[in-house]
């Protein structure tokens, strides 16, 4: 008999520090610690995909997981090859406050920067 162990694995997206320290008040004023930091790439978009960036208190079968000071980023199996390298940053500047994916793998972009091809 065979025990099934639960393969936990890893992905290559980054957390800046800012980005983490962001996500710790964020969880922080709701109260939370049982919820992880998921992103994902969706099809849709005026470029055909589609960040998707939000709180999730699930850990789905396949997901990729990595700590970055006790933040927990979580990415789904189809979606690890679209972000391998990308890097989550948050920005909050005069112009422009909130998360933002640099993204290496993204053939372009469009003008809002929330889809890429």
């Amino acid at each position: 008999m065979s025990e099934t162990t639960e393969q936990i694995t890893t992905h290559a997206v980054e957390l800046t520090d800012v980005a983490a320290t962001k996500v710790k008040t964020l969880l922080e004023q709701e109260g939370r610690d049982d919820l992880r930091l998921r992103v994902a790439v969706q099809p849709g978009g005026c470029s055909g995909l589609i960040y998707q960036l939000y709180f999730d208190e699930r850990l789905l079968d396949g997901d990729a997981v990595r700590d970055f000071g006790g933040v927990e980023v979580i990415v789904d199996r189809m979606s690890v090859p679209y972000l391998e390298g990308a890097t989550i940053d948050f920005a909050d500047t005069i112009e422009k406050q909130g998360f933002t994916i640099d993204n290496p793998n993204a053939g372009g972009s469009c003008a809002c920067g929330d889809s890429f091809h």
